[in-house]
């Protein structure tokens, strides 16, 4: 009104916005200057006037955040958009943070995924799915470049493996759903995730997994596919708790392939070489998490020392199948410790230290780790041969021969060299001058499919003869540099008998200057127990580490 003050300094003889006047309620609105008119006779914002009703106890049939009486629309008249313009302040219009009197905040669900955190996902599946990109070499490069919080990180990474571990649970559900099933790549994995959180992940309220597919299909440009997506995931909300599963009794291969989300082509597979039943144990048996491995350096920490380590940094841990190996819980960003680091400890898996073990190196030996990459054997090796001798480290791919080489610079390897090499090419001048090769061969990787659940869906049933091929020659050329009583060892992350026991048999057939060796005696009793006449065969549901082939042969003439 003419003559109020701008919000400084309250006018002569008006009261600030401090201490109250006597007998004033401290919250009440100040007379004079700057308050909005009132109709006669209306009460002020204390006590309501006789026989109006306070805002508590709701009058009956009226919802409690309802629009007070007198105020309200007509009924039937259309809503004010949201995007009104707000009145501008002036006298008597104070800013304020509250909600508008009589109206509580909407409460908004959400899955506690960010936008951005959300278009980290579906790249990364739109990568596997289009590229064939590997999901967790994928993933660590965008979340590298998005710079998420850890909470984002971790809620990501589980859907991201959570989509592809169910992908194909998620396809047969969303394919009944619709009357022509969408072959469009972008909206197919928008629908893949969003389905994931809604049937998978009891955190995440289903409205919001809903909205939130919805708006980011508007961000990727594809607006008018927003109602079909809305529509799509509705209708799943609604009928999930009927979804009519495929049954064991009408088709037991078709069940577990749906059930477990593995091809049907590699389903049969295993049921052709373990059974049924151990078929299913195999393929349906999963981990709800799994531990994060890790070991000490050898050359700087005994186990009792990493023991005491592990509980100064408050870890939940237990001790592993393999040597030296340590089961953590309840961990993340492990890459970024400290101590880990600083090279005082290595993430490896288990069948992983398990194959480097079975080489049993020692002080000044020359050992070759012919398909080196990550490191994790290559650092093993050198670590139990105390920095002295010389490990070699062979790789085909020049990128991943960047990772040996920051192991190498991590854990300070000195007599660890690096090259990058075809393990397939026979290097003449290599004959015989080696004291053990370590081959873990490439393999199809299904030993490992419940960690590396893209890998079901990007191998093919006619990868697998080339994969043995290959593995033939490797050992073919790499057992002409072990020296007369020499060893080597043979591993993949394989569970199919072709890549394993049978390559060994065919291998100790052409290759009688070679014969099968016991395992030694650092690895447990129950898995030497295990041995077969070309090696053991180690699988995750029953041995508790993951699916892998080990073979010692040694060279006796």
């Amino acid at each position: 009104g003419e003559g109020a003050k701008p919000y400084g300094k309250p006018a002569a003889g008006a009261r600030s916005y401090g201490k109250p006047a006597d007998g004033e309620k401290r919250y009440s609105r100040p007379a004079g200057a700057g308050t909005a008119s009132r109709s006669e006779g209306a009460k002020p914002y204390g006590k309501p006037a006789a026989g109006a009703r306070s805002y508590g106890k709701p009058a009956d049939g009226e919802k409690r955040y309802g629009r007070p009486s007198g105020g309200s629309r007509p009924v039937g008249s259309s809503p004010r958009p949201f995007n009104r313009s707000p009145r501008p302040f002036g006298a008597g219009n104070r800013p304020s943070s509250r909600p508008p009197y009589g109206r509580a905040p909407e409460a908004v669900e959400t899955t506690g995924l960010t936008l951005n955190a959300r278009r980290v996902a579906l790249d990364v599946l739109q990568e596997v799915h289009e590229k064939g990109a590997y999901a967790s070499l994928s993933l660590n490069e965008h979340l590298q470049k998005a710079k998420l919080i850890p909470e984002d990180r971790r809620l990501v990474t589980s859907i991201v493996y959570g989509t592809l571990e169910n992908q194909l649970r998620i396809d047969y559900v969303l394919d009944k759903l619709m009357e022509h099933p969408t072959r469009e790549a972008v909206q197919r994995d928008i629908l893949r995730m969003s389905a994931y959180q809604i049937l998978f992940l009891e955190r995440v309220p289903d409205s919001a997994a809903v909205n939130e597919a919805v708006k980011l299909v508007k961000v990727m440009g594809m607006e008018a596919a927003s109602g079909f997506i809305n529509a799509v995931l509705r209708n799943l909300v609604r009928g999930k708790d009927t979804i009519e599963w495929p049954k064991r009794e009408d088709g037991v291969p078709e069940y577990i392939s749906i059930m477990s989300g593995t091809p049907l082509w590699l389903t049969e597979r295993f049921i052709e070489d373990y059974g049924e039943e151990e078929a299913e144990k195999l393929l349906m048996t999963r981990n709800v998490s799994f531990p994060v491995v890790v070991r000490p350096n050898m050359t700087k920490l005994s186990d009792e020392q990493f023991e005491a380590l592990l509980r100064r940094k408050e870890m939940s841990f237990e001790k592993g199948v393999a040597p030296h190996s340590y089961l953590l819980t309840g961990v993340s960003e492990l890459a970024l410790d400290k101590d880990y680091q600083n090279g005082l400890f290595s993430i490896q898996g288990q069948s992983s230290i398990l194959a480097a073990e079975a080489v049993q190196a020692a002080r000044g030996m020359k050992v070759l780790d012919a398909c080196a990459a990550p490191g994790g054997k290559s650092a093993y090796l050198c670590e139990k041969m105390e920095m002295t001798g010389r490990v070699y480290a062979w790789e085909l791919h020049e990128k991943r021969v960047l990772l040996l080489e920051a192991a190498k610079r991590r854990l300070k390897l000195e007599n660890l060299r690096v090259l990058v090499r075809d393990a397939t090419e026979y290097r003449e001048d290599w004959d015989a001058t080696l004291d053990a090769v370590l081959l873990d061969a490439p393999c199809s990787g299904t030993g490992v499919l419940a960690q590396k659940p893209d890998i079901k869906l990007r191998l093919k049933e006619e990868d697998i003869s080339a994969i043995v091929n290959t593995q033939k020659k490797l050992l073919h050329t790499l057992c002409r540099y072990v020296k007369p009583k020499g060893l080597l060892v043979y591993s993949t992350c394989s569970i199919l008998p072709e890549e394993n026991a049978l390559q060994i048999k065919t291998f100790l057939e052409e290759h009688p200057e070679y014969a099968l060796e016991p395992l030694p005696l650092s690895f447990p009793e129950s898995l030497r127990m295990r041995q077969g006449a070309y090696g053991v065969q180690l699988l995750p549901y029953r041995d508790q580490v993951e699916g892998f082939f080990i073979a010692r042969l040694r060279r006796t003439r």
